[in-house]
């Protein structure tokens, strides 16, 4: 998921810049519905759809695309299946269908685009509505009062999208509790993974920026960082110090907060006696991580943090079973997808949604590779 950053970029720099957006896929695909990468005009490239083999085809549209200005977009269609086409299907040899959308980041897109970051950035959600009508294309964005969307939806005419929602939501907060060699190795694969990470410790010493140069830095007593950090339902929180009364007073403080997600480290004698005196609630992962046979520091964080994914996905049992997780829909701006809804004008409002601003017309170019 590299939509934060991709907002990011995009509050921070007026960089001329092209957002490409995978629309669709029929059969296999590196990335799924939804993903996004942001390509500057100065060479600079944000977040990938595929291994690299659609990147450097789009890299040439991409000036295009930005000289054909505001509400101009570009459909580009790559069929990779080596029976039906030479150039891309012969040479890559992935077996799938990909429509990409090339959109210039200017005028009411970058606005809404900045706009969004605001919200996502205060801890709200938010969809990004496109409508495409013949030549037009329109956009909006909703606030989500209920956050019960599901990420990435479109609906097509006659084989051209005319309708797409994605929902972009804040970075779920991941809570490192223990500052220790565990800790730096899941934060070094977790930073990559698209969470916001604290590292929490009673030990000031060990919570360093030198070690963790990212993370927010949380110090004091179990009761003291929880109250700190306001935890809540969304938050992830791992629980790594190794030392057993201060685990313990955490885990009787964070039980009841209902988080999405408690992992514990360490052998099944030491959960025993952390347990002693609390029932085990299905959010806790104990011991923590899937089980792959991991050894050390780093193997063990590679399997806890491909467990917070799966939890994030909302495939846990699926993937503990060791069963492969299905599915067309993926994340764009980290979303799932909704019913189609509301009219194709411009703006922000609520769930409900008072339209706003309207946008110009643009033309749709549709090519075949």
């Amino acid at each position: 998921m590299d939509v934060h950053r991709l907002l990011q970029s995009i509050v921070d720099s007026e960089e001329p810049s092209v957002l490409a957006t995978i629309i669709d896929v029929n059969g296999h695909s590196y990335r799924k519905p939804g993903a996004c990468m942001l390509f500057k005009l100065d060479g600079e490239q944000i977040g990938t759809i595929s291994p690299g083999c659609l990147e450097h085809d789009l890299l040439e549209r991409t000036e295009r695309v930005w000289l054909s200005g505001e509400g101009q977009f570009e459909i580009a269609q790559y069929n990779m299946k080596p029976e039906e086409d030479a150039i891309w299907g012969e040479a890559l040899g992935c077996g799938g269908e990909i429509r990409v959308l090339l959109e210039p980041v200017t005028g009411l897109l970058r606005e809404l685009l900045i706009e969004a970051a605001a919200i996502v950035g205060g801890g709200r959600s938010v969809t990004l509505e496109r409508r495409l009508v013949h030549s037009d294309i329109t956009y909006r964005i909703r606030e989500r009062v209920n956050d019960t969307a599901e990420p990435v939806r479109f609906t097509e005419i006659d084989n051209v999208p005319d309708r797409m929602f994605f929902t972009i939501r804040p970075r779920p907060r991941l809570v490192i509790f223990g500052a220790g060699k565990d800790a730096e190795a899941i934060y070094s694969i977790a930073r990559n993974a698209d969470f916001q990470l604290v590292i929490a410790d009673w030990r000031a010493g060990m919570c360093t920026n030198e070690r963790f140069p990212e993370a927010l830095i949380a110090i004091g007593a179990p009761a003291e960082i929880v109250a700190e950090l306001a935890m809540s339902r969304n938050d992830y929180l791992i629980i790594c110090s190794h030392q057993l009364q201060q685990d313990k007073e955490l885990l009787g403080i964070a039980l009841p907060l209902g988080l999405a997600y408690i992992g514990i480290m360490g052998s099944k004698n030491r959960i025993r006696m952390l347990f002693e005196t609390f029932l085990m609630p299905s959010n806790v992962r104990a011991p923590i991580g899937l089980s792959i046979g991991a050894d050390g520091p780093y193997e063990i964080a590679v399997s806890v943090v491909a467990e917070l994914i799966a939890v994030r996905a909302g495939r846990t049992e699926r993937a503990r079973r060791g069963a492969r997780a299905d599915g067309h829909n993926s994340y764009l701006f980290g979303g799932w997808p909704e019913q189609a809804n509301g009219t194709a004008q411009a703006g922000i409002g609520a769930d409900a949604g008072d339209d706003a601003r309207q946008h110009g017309s643009s033309c749709a170019s549709s090519m075949q590779r």
